[in-house]
């Protein structure tokens, strides 16, 4: 259920209302996608066994990903079955037992205990914050344990940058390359809250993972202060708008830099989701991918610009916080037409770290890498590169 709520724009998939709602608006989960993805990097790792739940918890993954084929080989009284890898050195053995399609976090919980008691080398799960949460309250700094990002919301620094990282990682991890463990911060937010607009993060404790730099995201860091380079950014951009409006649209993404534009514009900013502009007036509040679609359908090819900025102390620009600004809305617009702004302090927390791009489409990932302008004052601008 992780990263149901993104693309519809509910700021989350917390609870089996927000869940049922997403569906309604066509939602379509993304977790088994990217989890697979992860498992694909571990089809090299010879004599592994992987432990998972039935289903949609973590069987269909490892299938997905190329770890086993054919026919359950083997099955016991309680359920449990062994299916044979296709180089017959490593096994998918599935444990426990869900209702399909009503999985809840309990069932997340229960999962990480018993891999816990069955003393796995490493606990790899697929989901957001709440999952992290979940992971946490189970099995504490007890066992290893790696997140494949694939929620709406990730504050937590116990994820891998991407999915493919942390199938990198993990292949690194298990052949003894990277023994480094380090106590990483998770972290949650009050969902309600956030889609009234406010945000509040809290810290619930911490998880051990391994690490590498370049494979691990950091925590968020919330942008404070800074008003005056925020205020000229947004100067710069309303500027070059023009006092009536230039007819592009404008698909301007959640944050407080943004929202530094619209400020400018005199309109109001919803701070933590998607608006649209066109000639200086607000044609769009709080929008989804369909809505974001359609007025792209609707204004014409090569008319539209999205303006986004980073994610302070990770870096991301897409695929965290702003899946309503989906791959096929990015494919739209262009990689041309993207506007990136940032204070010029939140670059420099960053140090020489790219910045990230984590949109779900491989394809779409390397269309935005390579080196991007980005405006940092009124006539000021700095290039940084994009990475995935």
């Amino acid at each position: 259920m992780a990263g149901l709520g993104g693309r519809v724009g509910l700021k989350g998939s917390d609870g089996a209302a927000i869940q049922q709602r997403a569906r309604e608006m066509g939602a379509v989960p993304q977790a088994l996608n990217r989890a697979a993805q992860a498992m694909e990097r571990l089809k090299t790792v010879q004599h592994l066994e992987i432990i998972t739940y039935p289903g949609e918890m973590g069987e269909d993954a490892a299938l997905a990903g190329g770890r086993a084929g054919g026919p359950r080989t083997s099955r016991t009284d309680d359920s449990r079955y062994v299916r044979s890898c296709p180089h017959r050195t490593s096994s998918v053995r599935v444990i426990g037992s869900i209702i399909p399609g009503a999985t809840t976090a309990q069932d997340t919980r229960a999962a990480a205990r018993e891999m816990q008691r069955l003393a796995v080398d490493l606990l790899l799960f697929a989901g957001g914050d709440g999952t992290a949460r979940d992971i946490y309250e189970a099995v504490g700094l007890d066992l290893p344990v790696l997140g494949i990002p694939a929620g709406v919301k990730i504050h937590s620094a116990v994820y891998a940058t991407n999915p493919l990282s942390a199938g990198e990682l993990v292949a690194l991890y298990l052949d003894g390359q990277v023994e480094s463990l380090r106590e990483a911060e998770v972290m949650d937010i009050d969902e309600e809250a956030f889609r009234q607009g406010t945000l509040s993060a809290t810290l619930y404790g911490y998880l051990k993972i391994p690490y590498r730099t370049s494979l691990v995201q950091s925590q968020k860091v919330p942008s404070a202060g800074e008003g005056a380079a925020r205020s000229a950014i947004a100067e710069d951009l309303v500027d070059k708008m023009g006092t009536t409006g230039d007819g592009i649209l404008y698909i301007i993404g959640p944050g407080t830099t943004t929202r530094a534009i619209t400020e400018e514009l005199g309109l109001e900013k919803t701070l933590l989701g998607v608006d649209v502009v066109l000639n200086r007036e607000l044609v769009a509040r709080d929008a989804n991918e369909a809505v974001l679609l359609a007025l792209l359908q609707e204004h014409g090819k090569g008319k539209a610009k999205i303006i986004v900025t980073p994610i302070g102390g990770q870096g991301y620009l897409f695929g965290r916080g702003n899946q309503q600004i989906s791959p096929r809305v990015i494919q739209q617009v262009g990689r041309e037409n993207i506007i990136a702004v940032s204070t010029p302090d939140k670059l420099h927390a960053l140090g020489s770290r790219p910045l990230l791009v984590d949109t779900g489409d491989r394809t779409v990932d390397e269309m935005l890498s390579g080196y991007l302008m980005i405006a940092t004052g009124y006539n000021e601008r700095a290039v940084r590169k994009v990475s995935f």
